[in-house]
């Protein structure tokens, strides 16, 4: 995904706009976003692996009501610029990397292993807010290419 973005000219990563009707309008809502997943995430398993429930997806909101939380997520980044943004997502790219390999695969994708992650394996919800969220960024980032070139 960060080479694709590499791929871009620098204005077209900084200032340009997705020509598509969407929530994100540029590179730096795609990032922001997924880096406000990996906090997310990082949240869900400190709070889990200390014994409490942890809010899923987040205080207020049910899975009925992620396009909400997105758009709270997309706003709360409005006035971050790019470059900030793009260190957030290396960063928290980092401590959910660090989480993961502190897991054996069986510790990762047995299910029910862990109370807080209920009927499923704490390596879904990891899939989830990293590489499921990445193929979604790819695509869109992808789509945006296209656009433009």
């Amino acid at each position: 995904m960060l080479d694709l973005i590499e791929s871009f000219e620098n204005d077209e990563i900084e200032n340009g706009k997705i020509p598509f009707e969407d929530r994100d309008k540029n590179i730096r809502d795609i990032l922001a976003h997924l880096h406000h997943w990996h906090l997310m995430m990082i949240d869900w398993y400190n709070v889990g692996m200390s014994g409490k429930k942890p809010d899923m997806p987040s205080i207020g909101y049910t899975w009925k009501t992620i396009p909400n939380l997105n758009l709270e997520i997309w706003n709360k980044y409005q006035s971050i610029d790019y470059n900030t943004t793009y260190k957030l997502i290396h960063d928290s790219f980092k401590q959910v990397q660090n989480l993961i390999e502190k897991h054996s695969n069986e510790e990762l994708f047995e299910k029910k292993r862990y109370k807080w992650t209920g009927s499923t394996s704490l390596g879904s919800y990891l899939i989830s807010a990293t590489s499921s969220h990445y193929d979604w960024a790819i695509k869109k980032i992808r789509k945006y290419k296209k656009a433009i070139k």
